[in-house]
């Protein structure tokens, strides 16, 4: 009975973890709507939310069963709950309360999935776990792809790029983004099944040129370049400082290059102009409107709402309908102001290094992927905004890595009888890699 019972388990997370990465159903219930077109009707998303709604239901009996890590958690951390009471509280001054309300619930939600990611799953088996995911996106988005194009292929402006189960090609491209680094690691640690993992690896690079998104390519480059330094910071010391100094010899010659020949990458290989097509005049409109409110900002997802709400002056200002900063972190301080920000740039220095540290302490692949992950939560915000956002795939993953820290790792420490007794509510202890 715990076997068929242990499968469910797992097949529900896959499921919730696919459905908060923005798939498979909106691109369907908008239509097939691509940027570009003209769209008849607004589309209704209701199946969506609802289904979102039983997944919060389900989770919060999940959490209820192992209550005492979750406990355990709740005593230990500060950062994610600072953030998630200043959503919640965010309601009383919020220029849009009833949206802030209805977001505020889903981001709980959403915070509520990586609780229960990170304390049912450890570091290695969430790896795992998000190895069957990426499977599942993959395989439904060449069936959208090819027997559904009208869903799995963009037209309008982007005609042709792939986009998946996905509504748009850049969110395709940030998936398989992660994707990629996350078979990449599995490839590392799993000579038994190299078959399997370097398709999944292979496909998800195939898929992610196909979207054409030129970010999401320099993202990856960037991950799999982060993985390599991570080995690299296991080797022994004398090896580690020769290494080090020609990463940064070559480094620095890479940078001078880009600076000297930025307009060129910029405009032939990004296919951007100088202003990023429109953001940074956009985020100077942006920082007028910040100095206004600066410390608690707008509410939570309360700012963009066309010329109805308070982002009115910035869309009059630019001209056109933007959606968002197309910056994270300036979407961050307009919602929680700069009180939010650096409530979340302190919990995120404070895991970087945790786990920077762990890379010279242990000698797993599971240490290795949070370091990629958060460095890809800075690139993928600068130019685009998946930063704290409700039913978001980024912000599941990054609660459970934050939280990961704080719960045993089967991969560093043994599993005793009162561990099994207690669920492991004992902090995590590392133990030393050979090369030390």
């Amino acid at each position: 009975m715990k076997k068929p019972l242990d499968f469910l388990e797992k097949a529900f997370t896959a499921i919730a973890l696919l459905l908060h990465s923005g798939g498979p159903l909106n691109v369907i219930l908008s239509g097939g709507f691509s940027q570009g077109d003209k769209q008849i009707a607004e589309p209704d998303f209701g199946l969506t939310r609802n289904l979102f709604l039983l997944t919060y239901l389900i989770v919060g009996l999940l959490l209820a069963i192992r209550w005492r890590k979750v406990v355990y958690i709740l005593q230990r951390d500060r950062f994610i709950w600072i953030i998630l009471a200043l959503v919640l509280c965010s309601y009383f001054w919020s220029e849009i309360p009833k949206a802030t309300l209805s977001r505020s619930i889903s981001f709980t939600g959403s915070t509520l999935l990586g609780i229960y990611f990170a304390t049912r799953y450890t570091l290695k088996q969430q790896i795992n776990m998000l190895g069957w995911t990426f499977a599942l996106i993959i395989g439904l988005s060449l069936v959208y792809a090819v027997l559904l194009p009208k869903y799995g292929i963009m037209g309008g402006v982007h005609a042709g790029a792939w986009r998946g189960i996905y509504t748009h090609k850049n969110n395709f491209g940030k998936i398989m983004t992660l994707s990629s680094a996350v078979f990449m690691l599995l490839l590392m640690d799993k000579p038994k099944a190299k078959f399997w993992v370097a398709s999944g690896l292979g496909l998800s690079f195939m898929l992610l040129l196909l979207s054409t998104s030129r970010g999401a390519l320099v993202n990856v480059l960037a991950m799999w370049a982060v993985i390599a330094a991570c080995r690299l910071f296991r080797l022994q010391y004398h090896l580690l400082v020769i290494s080090l100094g020609t990463i940064a010899i070559v480094g620095g010659t890479i940078s001078a290059w880009v600076v000297s020949n930025l307009e060129t990458i910029v405009v032939d290989i990004l296919g951007k102009d100088m202003t990023f097509t429109g953001r940074t005049t956009l985020w100077l409109s942006i920082i007028d409107v910040i100095k206004e409110r600066p410390w608690l900002g707008y509410g939570y997802q309360a700012f963009w709402n066309g010329l109805e709400g308070p982002s009115a002056p910035v869309i009059r200002a630019e001209g056109w309908l933007t959606p968002d900063a197309h910056n994270g972190f300036l979407d961050l301080i307009l919602q929680l102001g700069l009180i939010g920000l650096f409530v979340f740039l302190v919990g995120y220095i404070f895991n970087f290094f945790y786990y920077l540290k762990c890379l010279r302490n242990t000698s797993g692949i599971e240490f290795i992927w949070p370091l990629p992950f958060l460095i890809f939560m800075i690139l993928s915000n600068l130019p685009e905004t998946s930063l704290m956002r409700a039913n978001d795939f980024f912000w599941v993953l990054y609660v459970a890595i934050a939280l990961s820290r704080l719960m045993p790792s089967e991969s560093v420490q043994p599993q005793t009888e009162e561990t099994d007794k207690f669920e492991s509510v004992m902090p995590l202890k590392l133990r030393p890699t050979s090369a030390q």
